[in-house]
């Protein structure tokens, strides 16, 4: 097992509901889907948020489509219409997602 970014290993999308932010993790290889189902918790994300406030994480599971949404509620100061904030839609918070580390089996890193 090795340690790694989940930028290494996945990508991600977000947007804005309002005051909530709604995120998708996506694994390169379908193989990772349940090492991130182990590792990349609800807990661990509203973890990485409740610096800016955040007071609820929900993980929505889909398998079928070797993904994961992740909501995270009142973390955008706001939201777009009521927020100083410079990123009030919440589009650069996948990248702090992806800065999250996990362990993944060294084989599943290569090809």
């Amino acid at each position: 097992m090795t340690q790694v970014l989940l930028h290494d290993i996945a990508h991600s999308r977000a947007g804005d509901k309002g005051n909530r932010l709604n995120m998708s993790l996506i694994p390169y290889r379908p193989e990772l889907y349940p090492i991130l189902a182990e590792q990349v918790t609800a807990e661990r994300v509203l973890a990485l948020f409740t610096h800016r406030g955040a007071t609820a994480c929900v993980r929505y599971d889909l398998p079928l489509m070797h993904l994961f949404n992740f909501v995270v509620d009142e973390v955008l100061e706001g939201g777009v219409n009521g927020s100083l904030n410079l990123d009030g839609h919440g589009k650069t918070n996948s990248f702090r997602l992806l800065s999250l580390t996990v362990e993944v089996p060294e084989h599943l890193l290569s090809g």
